[in-house]
């Protein structure tokens, strides 16, 4: 540092303390104060101290470069289906009416499954049906039993815990709904919907879950199956009900649509999984949600396992139409 500088800050020190004594014989500490605040008396004392610029705070922050603002967590997007999907899913109309699957594929699908709450409900008219290729259970009827390890509700049981698996909210209901009386199935799981539908708002899909039976050209139970990731699976059928044999069922339209739904999503997941769509003219309780199915789990002629396989497949399936992935 240059004496001539060094110099030069000691005098005004001593010159600002001198005005500091004048200030204070005065009785004017207030303004002495007020002049020791103001900046240019702040920069001058620090430059005589130091021969550092004294550069006052801005009383406003300095531009900073804006941080992204976080990502909002947002729910899954509910699927999205275009009409070219109708070549997906085939039909087998036994009522005749007309349908417009492109049309069905275009319409929102608001289902969210995801849930603690219960959102799907899965029961049996038919809880006895059984696989005849399946070896431990002794046959209640031709191809039934009442053993629950063995029927459907062991079938319903996977699928209730694939689904949770999933995040699912699901009941498994576990009524014989066919036993002792086989023509009273339908009125009894009626009951049984209404009173889950009743209890629990939250259910938006009802699965009243089967497994078809028809013969070969040799007059055996058929079996019909495919491969998946290497391993047999028995083929699925979806059923919805009409209106078409005079009962009432104004929502048949809503349950062929997500019908058609689901369908799509499984053949272009996993091709050749299911059997044509089958629409019939009874109702299958089907008017009691616009979210009821009708599932044929495989033939009488498969085996459980593969109907088990099948189930997980399915569940696969749902786990889609509920949030898009």
């Amino acid at each position: 540092m240059k004496p001539e500088q060094k110099c030069l800050r000691i005098c005004a020190a001593v010159i600002l303390f001198a005005v500091f004594l004048r200030f204070a014989g005065s009785g004017l500490i207030a303004d002495m104060t007020a002049l020791l605040e103001k900046p240019t008396v702040a920069s001058l004392l620090l430059y005589a101290g130091t021969g550092r610029v004294y550069c006052p705070q801005s009383t406003t922050a300095p531009d900073q470069p804006e941080e992204p603002a976080p990502e909002a967590s947002q729910a899954p997007a509910q699927p999205v289906y275009s009409p070219e999907d109708a070549v997906l899913v085939s039909v087998t109309n036994y009522p005749g009416y007309d349908i417009d699957i492109p049309a069905m594929l275009s319409q929102p699908l608001n289902l969210d499954l995801m849930s603690t709450s219960p959102t799907v409900l899965i029961f049996h008219s038919h809880t006895c049906e059984s696989y005849e290729n399946t070896e431990g259970y002794t046959a209640s009827d031709p191809y039934r039993t009442r053993d629950a390890r063995y029927n459907m509700i062991s079938i319903g049981e996977h699928l209730a815990k694939c689904l949770q698996d999933k995040g699912i909210g699901v009941i498994h209901d576990t009524t014989v709904h066919d036993y002792p009386s086989y023509d009273d199935a339908y009125t009894l799981s009626r009951e049984t919907v209404k009173k889950y539908l009743e209890e629990y708002p939250s259910i938006s899909l009802v699965l009243d879950l089967h497994r078809d039976a028809y013969q070969d050209a040799n007059g055996n139970q058929a079996t019909d199956t495919i491969t998946v990731n290497g391993q047999e699976a028995a083929r699925l059928m979806l059923v919805s009900g009409t209106d078409a044999g005079g009962y009432t069922h104004t929502a048949w339209r809503e349950n062929l649509s997500v019908a058609v739904k689901l369908h799509a999503i499984l053949e272009k997941k996993y091709p050749g999984l299911c059997r044509d769509l089958t629409m019939r003219s009874y109702y299958f309780n089907q008017d009691l949600s616009p979210g009821a199915l009708l599932v044929e789990v495989g033939t009488a002629g498969d085996t459980r396992q593969n109907a088990l396989y099948a189930a997980e497949l399915l569940a696969e399936g749902i786990a889609l139409l509920s949030n898009g992935v």
